[in-house]
């Protein structure tokens, strides 16, 4: 079983890495636990914890009081999920201007993933685009904030919907004609795509519900009457 990581097991990797940048390094010194000096530039401050938390971001914005030049650094990531936390975890860094250094505690070896600078934002207008599009799209509003883990009911879905509608309606349909029935431009691709199983192709071009999508009309049928 491996020992139980400390702070003090990050200190001597993180104090070669700078010492091997040419800064003068001492441990706790006031409230910051490391400190690195390099002539006449302003102090490095590093803050040491065991994982990430919101009481290691407190306290490196709290150094930005003293210093811009403010890192933290933790154990090196392990398996996906920690992979996953460590992006995470850099973009916070980036947006809160701090720097951000792991440590292979086996090995003793620390790396710089991040240095401290100001934030600049680069925001996407694809993202901004297809929020709004969905927005816009998605009629009433079905879902409970927070309830990311449930089926969400999204535009798209709800467009299916409308297709699996007109098709229990009547019957076999060719898809222009569902198209305009259900008033979803869309509606070859959603049926050709059938990524719900609700649907399928028999003949050329002519759609059909399938028993799941016969299942889906009585679950959604409350949906279905607020798309009417």
């Amino acid at each position: 079983m491996a020992a139980r990581q400390r702070e003090t097991d990050l200190y001597e990797p993180v104090k070669r890495l700078l010492e091997g940048q040419g800064y003068a390094v001492k441990a706790e010194v006031g409230a910051a636990d490391v400190v690195g000096l390099r002539g006449d530039e302003p102090p490095v401050i590093v803050e040491l914890k065991t994982g990430f938390s919101l009481i290691l971001f407190h306290q490196a914005i709290a150094r930005l009081k003293v210093t811009d030049a403010v890192y933290v650094a933790v154990p090196e990531w392990k398996g996906r999920a920690g992979w996953k936390a460590f992006v995470a975890n850099r973009t916070l860094c980036r947006r809160l201007g701090l720097g951000l250094i792991t440590v292979q505690v086996e090995t003793g070896v620390a790396q710089v993933h991040l240095d401290p600078g100001p934030y600049a934002p680069r925001q996407s207008k694809v993202r901004r685009e297809r929020l709004l599009r969905e927005f816009q799209h998605r009629v009433g509003d079905p879902n409970t904030g927070g309830s990311a883990q449930t089926t969400l009911m999204t535009s798209y879905r709800q467009d299916a919907l409308r297709c699996l509608k007109t098709l229990n309606e009547n019957g076999p349909t060719k898809a222009a004609e569902v198209a305009q029935a259900a008033g979803v431009s869309r509606a070859r691709t959603i049926m050709a795509d059938d990524h719900y199983g609700w649907f399928e192709r028999v003949e050329r071009g002519i759609y059909a519900i399938t028993p799941k999508g016969e299942n889906a009309i009585d679950e959604y049928s409350h949906v279905l009457e607020e798309l009417e």
